[in-house]
């Protein structure tokens, strides 16, 4: 059974997801839909797909069994209910939102329909955290550390703060949901965030460029994720730390290292969690089988909550409880 397939946006993730679904047996990517019919049919023609630059046009035109949704924070909302309406499973990268007032009014048209949906929080597919949660797996946590430090996007809307949510719901949403996914639920977060460079070296800059986040969890774990934009192109590191009497696990994006009573090991990434996040989705597609996707809406819109919840305790200078 081959499985028609649309996406939605046209930037470069889109373009990560097409070349992936593209290279997959029993899998057309039929259509693209833009923010303009010129740029849906440009990414769409190196695919033999059809361009679009209206959904319902796309829907209309054909018989999707799956939808992508690659858009900016800002976008959501119009774009899930046309795929709701119509009861289209969609996969959706993070965030689910620049806030959470559309993304909880979409889950619950989402749940009424028990529609299928999967979030590309594609770290969880990654082969290092799955050893990294055995490993933590009857370890009493001490202490999480998490950070991502980096360079300021060139997009004007993600220097935006109402239309990217700012760095920490973003991009550092990747380390939120590592640590939920890891250690359990966030009950309560105290934020500071400050403009220290961007603003006066970019026009038009309204989103923090420096911020920490503390983070009580559920299990009594207390937290730490800090974030930045400031730093110059090629530097920066990102990752999360779990700390306890048996030693330190330290993970990033290229490696997890174990650290134990003298000894460490350290273990290369390897595999594309992309690619495996996609064909999790597409064989709930095919069969039913939501096993093993690892984010469905409902678990994004989780970690959507605690990171504007950092976002409003920094604006506000008090703790949020979840």
């Amino acid at each position: 059974m081959t499985l028609n397939i649309g996406i939605v946006g046209t930037g470069w993730f889109s373009k990560v997801h097409a070349d992936l679904l593209a290279g997959m047996e029993d899998v057309n990517l039929a259509a693209v839909c833009g923010s303009s019919k010129a740029k849906g049919e440009e990414m769409a023609r190196p695919y033999g797909a059809e361009g679009y630059g209206e959904i319902t046009d796309m829907l209309d035109a054909h018989k999707l069994d799956a939808v992508y949704i690659c858009v900016p924070p800002q976008s959501h909302g119009a774009i899930e209910r046309a795929l709701i309406k119509r009861e289209i499973p969609f996969f959706i990268e993070k965030p689910l939102g620049s806030s959470t007032e559309i993304p909880a009014s979409l889950l619950q048209e989402i749940k009424e329909k028990n529609l299928l949906t999967s979030v590309g929080y594609h770290f969880r597919y990654q082969e290092n955290i799955q050893r990294l949660k055995a490993a933590l797996a009857g370890d009493k946590v001490g202490m999480i550390v998490g950070q991502w430090m980096g360079g300021m996007p060139g997009v004007a809307w993600w220097r935006n703060q109402e239309q990217s949510g700012g760095q920490f719901t973003e991009q550092t949403t990747h380390i939120v949901d590592l640590l939920r996914y890891l250690s359990g639920e966030v009950t309560e977060v105290y934020g500071l965030f400050g403009n220290r460079i961007m603003h006066e070296k970019h026009d038009g800059v309204t989103v923090a460029d420096v911020g920490t986040v503390s983070l009580k969890l559920a299990s009594g774990v207390i937290a730490n994720i800090s974030n930045t934009c400031v730093l110059p192109d090629g530097v920066g590191r990102s990752g999360i730390s779990f700390y306890n009497d048996n030693g330190l696990l330290d993970w990033n994006p290229e490696r997890l290292l174990e650290s134990r009573g003298g000894s460490s090991e350290e273990y290369v990434n390897t595999g594309n969690p992309y690619l495996t996040e996609s064909e999790a989705f597409l064989h709930a597609v095919r069969t039913g089988d939501r096993s093993r996707i690892l984010s469905d809406y409902e678990d994004g819109y989780k970690t959507l909550k605690v990171t504007c919840a950092a976002f409003e305790s920094a604006q506000s200078g008090l703790p949020v409880k979840l």
